[in-house]
């Protein structure tokens, strides 16, 4: 089972009135744990980056200026992806941005029923609660220190951890170990460390002559010509 967890960067809230993606980054897992690959792309979205949009990913327009436009980068996007479904946190966001850069480019959309919305898994997991990415990240004990800005491939290797605690978690007495070539937050298919926990000897379950006495007496007593004397 193929999975891609994305993230996308943005100028704004809506294609339609002019913003653009300005980075990509996507985490591949295979049967919910990381490979090792990833794809991330920082884009030139031939526009200024407006203050607000700064503030939160701190990639200014010169910065970005050098970087390949969408139309350069989507089909090598659209051949990372492949045929997996995508893991996306508030999925209708990046959906939006990715459909609208790909309408333009005169590529097909990508269907709604491809993506996982880990804000609606969280939400229903926990009603009320926080469900932003640094929520779940204090609910899961997941180090997200390093996120000084949104950027989109460590916020994808965030929701890699987080995404796993959402469908499972793991499994006690055994951690994820190992490095992936991107690095995944935490996750890799490196291998698994043994628990450092004490292993208590085994219970004695042999019954006492007492015990069996009184079993006995308790089915004569209780059970009429049981089977298994026949």
């Amino acid at each position: 089972m193929r999975e891609i967890v994305l993230d996308t960067e943005t100028t704004g809230f809506d294609p339609f009135s002019g913003d653009r993606i300005v980075e990509i980054g996507c985490v591949e897992l295979v049967n919910r744990m990381p490979t090792g690959e990833v794809y991330h792309q920082y884009i030139n979205p031939e526009r200024d980056m407006p203050e607000g949009a700064f503030q939160v990913h701190g990639l200014s327009e010169e910065f970005l200026t050098d970087f390949p436009t969408f139309r350069e980068v989507g089909q090598a996007f659209l051949d990372f992806i492949g045929d997996g479904m995508l893991v996306i946190h508030n999925a209708a966001f990046d959906m939006k941005f990715l459909n609208a850069e790909l309408e333009w480019m005169g590529l097909p959309k990508i269907p709604m029923s491809r993506s996982i919305d880990t804000l609606a898994m969280a939400r229903a997991m926990f009603p009320g609660a926080q469900a932003t990415l640094d929520a779940l990240c204090r609910r899961f004990d997941i180090d997200n220190t390093s996120r000084t800005y949104h950027g989109a491939l460590l916020d994808s290797e965030l929701l890699a951890d987080v995404y796993l605690e959402l469908t499972g978690g793991r499994q006690p007495g055994l951690e994820l170990a190992g490095e992936g070539k991107g690095g995944t937050g935490g996750l890799s298919a490196g291998g698994l460390k043994k628990s450092n926990k004490p292993v208590r000897p085994a219970r004695p379950h042999k019954a006492h002559d007492e015990e069996l006495a009184a079993h006995a007496a308790f089915l004569e007593e209780k059970v009429t010509d049981p089977i298994w004397n026949r």
